[in-house]
């Protein structure tokens, strides 16, 4: 087990909120923790209304792809986060158990996405803080 903090986002397909979270999570804590997300039923490919949303903060997610949930990855995360999806994660003890309510994307157009997309930075800026803050200099 790295010593460094492991968050998995989840949401039914892994193709919209998840997949933004993950993302914003990369990229404002770079190296500082370590990323994961996953779907119970993963789709066929990204929301191309998260792409286009994240493309314009500059964040790239058209390679990702959507990956199937399994009990390791839960296992290996210290933080798992649904995206008020209704899906569940295996419990384990010791996890930290989160559930952000957030509007789904699917089938909505890059207007839609911007304010899920906004919201979504709000509070991974928040569990930045928690988990892994800006070490002092």
């Amino acid at each position: 087990m790295s010593d460094k903090p492991s968050v998995l986002f989840v949401c039914v397909h892994n193709a919209g909120r998840s997949q933004m979270a993950a993302a914003w999570l990369t990229h404002l804590a770079g190296d500082r923790v370590e990323v994961r997300s996953a779907g119970s039923n993963p789709g066929d490919q990204v929301n191309p209304a998260a792409v286009a949303a994240m493309a314009e903060v500059g964040i790239d997610i058209s390679a990702e792809t959507p990956k199937m949930l399994t009990v390791d990855a839960v296992k290996e995360s210290d933080v798992c986060i649904t995206m008020g999806s209704g899906d569940t994660c295996p419990v384990f003890p010791g996890k930290r158990y989160l559930d952000w309510q957030l509007e789904d994307p699917a089938g909505q157009g890059v207007e839609a996405v911007r304010p899920i997309r906004d919201e979504i930075k709000v509070l991974i800026e928040g569990l930045i803080k928690e988990i892994a803050p800006e070490p002092q200099a």
